[in-house]
């Protein structure tokens, strides 16, 4: 498909670990996964890496450049040190990006999941063509990745974005370590929480946002009432990062592409009606346009980025 350096990817995940070989220009050459099952510690995750890696460029003989991770935080993202994700129990202090590089003897960028699926949309999806965009994780947690004048902005201490923190309400699911957090109305856990917190006879404390939009889907008024709830604050909440960062376009990936009339449309209304006039007249919310392949992006763009690999394509 190539003769140009490919990149070695890593989506490594709570769930699963996918491994592929994709080129600057977004084109995925081969793929693998395993699933992660953390509670074997890093060590076997790590080997059953390497050795997957191992076959998979044996199987497709290309010549690599570099290789890149996405990975959830809390990082050392230039350094490639892995802060115990919460999704990954006993991680703390990996220093990932040293042994795989001692491993492949090839460069190697580190990049948070968040961050790393923003620069996907950035060069490949819905924020090509657009300097200032924030792309927002909508899955079992709540963040952002914030690119602002045509860069990532990661923060003083690789924590930018982490806009599922912000409290929206005096009281509501317990997410993210506080009750009334942006994440417990914009996440899968925190509908699924919210639905329970609300309607306990009906919802137990195990369902999932799938059942309660598909309750919603059969017109199932407590359904409507839980995904009018959170629009109500995920609306207020990217209203807020409209006013704070002025971008033109908010990103929205998970449930912001799979429950669009339930959850966005609403939050889109009081978006209007909460956000600076100026600043929505620019801003654009739309869904993230890459769907299910975003993840295998995300895995070749902390080397497109750091490594500057995207301005050889």
């Amino acid at each position: 498909m190539n003769s140009s350096p490919s990149i070695l990817g890593f989506d490594i995940g709570g769930t699963k670990v996918g491994i592929l070989i994709g080129t600057p220009k977004g084109e995925i050459c081969a793929r693998r996964s395993f699933l992660t099952r953390p509670e074997r510690g890093f060590q076997p995750v790590f080997d059953e890496m390497v050795d997957t890696a191992e076959a998979l460029l044996d199987e497709a003989r290309l010549q690599i450049a570099a290789v890149s991770v996405s990975i959830g935080g809390p990082l050392d993202i230039l350094n490639g040190i892995i802060k115990s994700p919460p999704n990954l129990p006993g991680w703390r202090d990996i220093p990932l990006k040293q042994l795989l590089a001692r491993h492949f003897q090839l460069p190697v960028y580190v990049e948070h999941d968040g961050n790393a699926g923003a620069l996907a949309e950035f060069f490949f999806g819905a924020g090509r063509g657009f300097k200032n965009i924030i792309f927002v994780t909508m899955g079992t947690g709540f963040g952002a990745g914030l690119i602002l004048d045509g860069r990532l902005y990661r923060g003083t201490s690789d924590v930018a974005g982490e806009a599922g923190h912000i409290r929206v309400a005096e009281d509501g699911p317990l997410c993210y370590g506080k009750a009334g957090s942006l994440e417990g109305f914009g996440s899968g856990t925190g509908i699924a929480r919210l639905a329970h917190m609300m309607y306990p006879e009906r919802w137990g404390a195990e369902t999932t946002a799938v059942e309660i939009h598909d309750a919603w889907h059969t017109g199932s008024p407590e359904a409507r009432a839980v995904f009018e709830h959170a629009a109500l604050h995920l609306g207020r909440g990217l209203a807020i990062l409209a006013d704070l960062l002025n971008p033109q376009r908010i990103i929205l990936g998970g449930l912001g592409v799979r429950a669009q009339a339930a959850l966005i449309d609403p939050a889109k209304r009081v978006f209007a009606e909460e956000a600076l006039g100026e600043a929505q007249r620019v801003c654009e919310i739309v869904p993230a346009e890459l769907g299910e392949s975003i993840g295998d992006m995300a895995a070749l763009c902390a080397a497109l980025d750091q490594g500057k690999l995207f301005e050889s394509r």
